[in-house]
């Protein structure tokens, strides 16, 4: 599939999963609030053992950040709005990031490899499940390439996604740990395997929110890598 078709074809997986029940990634369920209670500590863990104490000072960019939720989430740990910038293909999200936001976080429309940012202008370079809705490797390929030109050295690529292919979803498919050291092969990959199979998370959070925590504590029932990938 050539680079325009696969953008285009992105566009209507995402308006199909539009159409998945809304409590599914409400925070207000158990499940996705023990995901993400998980990532965050563990995020935070990852980012002070590689000397990252504070956000006050980094600019960060995230591609894909939807409707806003993860910037907001930094603006919580500590960055400022002036040093945040969003991309998001899809203008119905980008608006909603709008809303949300503060105004003096940046935000830029459009196919994040086509963006025209500056070499080395950024500390994190945040992705959060966006290449694994990327079916096409020359896209995939071409984006991890802008990502790593936007970062200085010393910065890192922040790296949040599953690594398995879901049967039951042709929309997505995993990024497993070798994918990620194809289109990283300069990086200095710190990975952290996190987060509780979601069908299983699903099951065991209705019963009690603890057994998140329990069943968690078997690395192989976890599906998603956090990934610190620093540039030399």
């Amino acid at each position: 599939m050539s680079e325009p078709a696969e953008l285009d074809a992105i566009r209507e997986r995402y308006e199909r999963r539009a159409k998945l029940p809304a409590d599914l990634y409400s925070r207000f369920s158990a499940e996705v609030l023990a995901r993400l209670h998980e990532r965050q500590r563990v995020m935070v863990r990852m980012m002070a053992s590689h000397g990252v104490r504070s956000l006050e000072a980094l600019d960060v960019i995230e591609v894909g950040c939807g409707s806003g939720a993860n910037l907001i989430e930094f603006l919580g740990l500590g960055a400022l709005p002036e040093h945040l910038v969003g991309n998001e293909l899809l203008a119905d999200r980008l608006d909603q990031a709008r809303r949300l936001l503060p105004s003096a976080v940046r935000l830029m429309p459009g196919d994040a490899g086509s963006l025209a940012l500056p070499d080395e202008s950024f500390d994190v370079v945040l992705q959060s499940t966006v290449f694994s809705s990327i079916l096409d490797d020359g896209l995939q390929s071409r984006l991890a390439s802008a990502m790593w030109t936007w970062l200085r050295p010393g910065g890192a690529v922040l790296w949040y996604d599953f690594t398995f292919d879901n049967p039951r979803n042709p929309d997505v498919r995993g990024v497993p740990l070798a994918r990620i050291r194809e289109l990283f092969p300069q990086g200095r990959i710190d990975a952290r395997r996190i987060t509780l199979a979601p069908p299983i998370a699903r099951r065991v959070c209705r019963i009690h929110p603890f057994l998140y925590t329990v069943l968690n504590a078997l690395p192989f029932l976890r599906t998603h890598l956090l990934c610190w990938i620093e540039k030399p």
